[in-house]
C-alpha cells in the first residue's frame, strides 16, 4: 500500500519541442485541466527550455497528456537529476528502491536510450554513458528490439547552436511512460489533404488550437469563419462534434478556382465533409453553411463548448459582409432567387472580432473557450489591444511571427459568466471594451512594410552594381 502511494506522488519529465514556443504552457496546462489537474512545475522552472519537471501528476495524468499533446515529444518518470554525472549518481541512489523494483527485477527486459539536445554524440560516448551507470541495480535482461521498459538518460547542452558546451548543463535520468502526438503534424499535413485553400490553417497549430480549446469527446465545436475546416478536421480528431459557417459560398459547396499547383478548378468531391472522410471521422461532421458572421442566424442560446476560428485579415482573403451603403430594394414578396448573390461591403477587423466576442458570450456554455487569431502590427502592438468582453477572460496570449513588422496571436479566452443586458454599454462605462480601430489598418500597414523590404532590397542592389 505504501508503494502505491508513493508512485502517485512522483515527478515527471516532459521533453518539448523546440517550435511554437509560445503554445507549450498554455497547452499543457489545458490538457491538465482537462483531467482536473494543476500545473506544478518542480524547481527551477524555466519555460523557454526543452525539459520540464511537473508534480503533484499521476501516471494516468501524463499518459493523458501526452495523448493529446503535439507540443510535447515525451514523458519520463524522473529518477534522478543533476548538473553532472557525479551529481546524477548521487541523485539516483537516493531515489526510494520501492519506486525502482517493479521495473528492474530479474524478470523484466529493458532498454537505456541516450538523448542529447543540442549536441550529437557518437556511439561509441552513448555505450560509454550507458556502461557508466553499472550502479544502479538492473537485474533483468537487455531487450533492444522489445523491451518492457525503457529508461533514457538524457543531457541538455542548451539551446544556443553556436555556442555548445563541452559538457551538459544539466543531465536527466528516468523511466519512459509515453510519446507525445507529433505524429499528427505528418499524418494530417495540408499537403496531403482532399480539400484546401489559400488559408487552410497549419495541421500542428491546428491541433494546438483544438487542445488550447479543451476540445473533449462528444463537444459541440464551432467555427463561424470556416474556409475549408482545417479546424474542423483537427477537432474531429479527438471526437467532437464539429460544424461551422462561411459567406464564401464556393468555399462552402467545394466550387471554383483551385488552390493547388496544376489544377485549374476544383474536383466534384473537394469539400470539407471529403476532409474528415479522408480521416475517418466523418461521423463526427454536423454540416456548414452558408452564413454572414456579423447577422446574428442562431437562436438566443449557450450552444457551443468550443468556439476555435482563424477570421479573415484581409491578405489573403477579403473581409466581407453582406450589406450595401446604398438602398437595396428587396423582391416583393420578400425572398430572393435562388440565384441571387448578396451585394457585400467591408467588414472591418474591429467590427470581427467585437461580433466574434458578443458571439462567444451569448452563445458560448459557461466555462466554454473561444480560441481565435488576432493580426497584429508589432511596432504598435500592446495588450491594450488585444479584445475584451465582459464574460469572457483571457486565459492565454501567443504570438506566431510573420515577418519583422507583422504577427498574429493565439487569443484564448474562457466564458466566466452569462451575459446581460448591461453588457451592450459597457463600452461607454469601461474604456478596456471599447474596440480598437487600430486593427482596421492592418492590411494597409502590412503591405507597406513588404512594399518597404522591397525597396531596401532593390537599392541594396543596385549599389552592389546588380
Amino acid at each position: 500500500m505504501a508503494t502505491s502511494v508513493n508512485r502517485s506522488c512522483l515527478t515527471y519529465l516532459l521533453h518539448l519541442a523546440q517550435d511554437n514556443l509560445d503554445f507549450r504552457l498554455p497547452e499543457i496546462k489545458a490538457l491538465l485541466a482537462l483531467r482536473g489537474k494543476s500545473f506544478h512545475p518542480s524547481g527551477d522552472f524555466q519555460e523557454k527550455t526543452p525539459f520540464w519537471c511537473l508534480d503533484g501528476l499521476a501516471e494516468e495524468d501524463v499518459r493523458g497528456v501526452m495523448a493529446r499533446s503535439v507540443c510535447a515529444k515525451s514523458a519520463f518518470e524522473l529518477w534522478g537529476h543533476g548538473q553532472t554525472h557525479s551529481e546524477l549518481r548521487t541523485s539516483l541512489l537516493n531515489y526510494p528502491s520501492e519506486n525502482m523494483s517493479p521495473f528492474m527485477h530479474k524478470d523484466s527486459t529493458y532498454r537505456i536510450n541516450v538523448y542529447t539536445f543540442n549536441k550529437t554524440l557518437e556511439f561509441p560516448d552513448r555505450i560509454k554513458r550507458i556502461d557508466a551507470m553499472d550502479y544502479l541495480p538492473f537485474e533483468g535482461t537487455v531487450s533492444l528490439k522489445s523491451p518492457q521498459h525503457i529508461f533514457c538518460l538524457l543531457e541538455d547542452y542548451g539551446t544556443d547552436p553556436n555556442d555548445i558546451p563541452e559538457h551538459p548543463n544539466y543531465i536527466y535520468f528516468g523511466r519512459w511512460i509515453a510519446d507525445g502526438q507529433r505524429e499528427l503534424i505528418r499524418s494530417h499535413s495540408v499537403k496531403n489533404r482532399h480539400f484546401i485553400g489559400n488559408t487552410s490553417m497549419d495541421a500542428g497549430l491546428s491541433f494546438i488550437m483544438a487542445n488550447h480549446a479543451k476540445v473533449n469527446e462528444n463537444d459541440l465545436v464551432f467555427d463561424p469563419f470556416v474556409g475549408t475546416g482545417s479546424l474542423l478536421v483537427a477537432c474531429s480528431h479527438f471526437r467532437a462534434y464539429v460544424c461551422g459557417t462561411d459567406i464564401d459560398y464556393n468555399t462552402i459547396h467545394g466550387r471554383g478556382r483551385s488552390s493547388r499547383k496544376n489544377q485549374k478548378w476544383r474536383g466534384p468531391d473537394e469539400n470539407i465533409r471529403a476532409n474528415l472522410r479522408q480521416y475517418g471521422t466523418e461521423e463526427m461532421y454536423i454540416d456548414v453553411m452558408i452564413s454572414d458572421a456579423s447577422k446574428p442566424v442562431w437562436r438566443e442560446a449557450p450552444l457551443f463548448d468550443a468556439i476555435i476560428t482563424d477570421p479573415p485579415y484581409g491578405i489573403r482573403e477579403s473581409t466581407r459582409r453582406t450589406g450595401s451603403h446604398k438602398d437595396v430594394t428587396k423582391h416583393a414578396d420578400g425572398i430572393y432567387l435562388e440565384s441571387h448573390v448578396p451585394v457585400s461591403q467591408a467588414y472591418h477587423l474591429s467590427d470581427i472580432f467585437t461580433d466574434l466576442l458578443n458571439f462567444s458570450a451569448h452563445h458560448l456554455v459557461v466555462g466554454g473557450r473561444l480560441v481565435y487569431w488576432l493580426p497584429v502590427y508589432r511596432p504598435e502592438y500592446s495588450e491594450e489591444t488585444v479584445p475584451l468582453h465582459p464574460c469572457l477572460r483571457i486565459l492565454s496570449n501567443c504570438e506566431q511571427t510573420l515577418s519583422s513588422h507583422t504577427s498574429r496571436r493565439l487569443i484564448t479566452m474562457e466564458k466566466i459568466r452569462k451575459p446581460e443586458e448591461l453588457d451592450g454599454l459597457a463600452q461607454f462605462a469601461d474604456g478596456r471594451f471599447s474596440p480598437y480601430q487600430g486593427h482596421n489598418a492592418f492590411r494597409e500597414k502590412y503591405f507597406s512594410g513588404l512594399n518597404k523590404r522591397c525597396i531596401k532590397e532593390d537599392n541594396k542592389a543596385v549599389v552592389n552594381g546588380q
